[in-house]
């Protein structure tokens, strides 16, 4: 008789999770897709309105959910809200963006940039990772970058500069933690339809890029992103690491 191979589990009964960014968008598409396999998951976000809504909605679908209102870019802020927490799953939504040219770019513009996406991404995985590590426990962190870590875009240089940079943190994270069990990698969508890319969709010529560049021809819709957070949270995904999962319709491809 032939022994088949028995696929993994993407079940993610009894793990706890932290998904930032989570009122809204791609953030809140990933809680859903955690909580719905079976996670705990602790939702964090600036707002704490849209927040408490969320995860009120998924109570009353009957998933494990609680709400922690935090700005990520505060870093003793975060420090405190996770100290003594161990995540067996992190998925980091939270992230802005500048959409304007290189030549208009204030150092105020880049900072709060490269505060949230880059320095906030870095010092978050570093807290979580090292709360695993003295826990003695296997983890996943997921980071939510984008195919402009992957290639430039117009009107996009100090999005493409923090994204490009999480890229490079995540490989060497990945490294670095191997010999914890702790994976590292990133979601790269293209442009999804949220309330952070509704500026760029009001502009003729921005959507004219935009569908020229997209293969499939359409826009990306947040539940393109929340299988493949859920494969990279999951046992699915236990021999990934230090990679990026283009979700770009073909752009970069091109």
């Amino acid at each position: 008789m032939t022994d088949l191979p028995t696929p993994p589990s993407q079940r993610l009964d009894g793990r706890i999770a932290l998904v930032t960014g989570a009122s809204s968008g791609i953030g809140q598409g990933c809680a859903v897709a955690l909580a719905d396999a079976g996670a705990h998951v602790v939702c964090a976000a600036r707002g704490a309105e849209r927040l408490h809504e969320t995860v009120e909605a998924m109570t009353n679908k009957g998933w494990s959910a609680e709400a922690l209102p935090l700005d990520l870019a505060d870093l003793d802020a975060m420090e405190t809200a996770l100290e003594g927490q161990v995540f067996d799953v992190v998925v980091n939504a939270a992230g802005t963006t500048f959409p304007g040219l290189a030549f208009d770019t204030s150092p105020a513009e880049f900072d709060r940039v490269i505060s949230l996406n880059l320095r906030a991404a870095y010092f978050l995985s570093t807290s979580c990772a090292t709360a695993l590590r003295d826990a003695g426990k296997p983890g996943s962190i997921i980071h939510i970058s984008s195919q402009m870590g992957h290639v430039g875009g117009r009107e996009r240089t100090l999005y493409c500069a923090s994204k490009w940079g999480l890229e490079g943190m995540v490989r060497a994270m990945a490294l670095e933690w191997a010999d914890y069990d702790i994976r590292v990698n990133t979601i790269a969508p293209t442009f999804i339809s949220t309330p952070l890319t509704a500026p760029t969709f009001a502009r003729p010529d921005q959507v004219a890029w935009i569908e020229d560049k997209i293969k499939l021809g359409r826009v990306g819709e947040v539940s393109d992103i929340m299988g493949a957070a859920l494969y990279l949270a999951s046992d699915a995904s236990a021999m990934v690491t230090g990679t990026s999962m283009l979700i770009d319709g073909g752009w970069t491809a091109d």
